[in-house]
C-alpha cells in the first residue's frame, strides 16, 4: 500500500474515533456509566493510532511528502498524551478545551491529507533529467 493512501486511511480512522470521544463524555454526563467505560479505552487507542499515524506520516515525508504531516501528527499525539493525563487527574478545565482542539485538529488533518497529491516516487515513475531542447534520459 502506498504511504499516502495509508496515511489517509489512518488519519480518517483517527478523526472518526476522536469524534466519538465527546459523544461518550456527553452520554456519561447524561448518566450512562457504560459511556465512561468506552471513553477511557478509546482515548488510549487514539494515542496508539496517533503513533501509527506518526510512523506513516514520517514514511510519506521521507518519500517526498510534506514535512507538515509528521509535525502535525506529532503535535496531535503529544496533545492526546496530555489529554489522557488531564482526564485521569480530573483537570477538566484543561481536558475539555484541549479535547475540542484535538477533535478540530484531527479532522482538519484528515481532510488535509485528501488534498495532497502522491509524490513522483509514490506514483511509480522515474525522475527524468534534461531540458525541453534535449531528450530526457531515464535515471536508474
Amino acid at each position: 500500500m502506498k504511504s499516502l493512501t495509508a496515511l489517509r486511511l489512518v488519519a480518517g480512522l483517527h478523526a472518526v474515533a476522536i469524534c466519538l470521544q465527546p459523544v461518550f463524555a456527553g452520554l456519561y454526563l447524561n448518566g450512562s456509566g457504560a459511556a465512561m467505560r468506552m471513553h477511557e479505552p478509546t482515548g488510549l487507542a487514539l494515542t496508539f493510532t496517533g503513533l501509527l499515524q506518526l510512523l506513516i506520516a514520517t514514511i510519506w515525508w521521507r518519500n517526498g511528502g510534506r514535512l507538515l504531516a509528521p509535525v502535525v501528527t506529532l503535535l496531535i499525539t503529544l496533545g492526546e498524551v496530555v489529554q489522557i493525563a488531564m482526564g485521569y487527574s480530573r483537570q477538566l478545565a484543561i481536558h475539555i478545551p484541549l479535547g475540542i482542539a484535538l477533535v478540530g485538529t484531527a479532522v482538519a488533518f484528515a481532510l488535509w491529507t485528501t488534498r495532497q497529491r502522491p509524490t513522483t516516487r509514490q506514483r511509480g515513475t522515474t525522475r527524468r533529467r534534461g531540458t525541453a531542447d534535449q531528450p530526457a534520459e531515464v535515471q536508474a
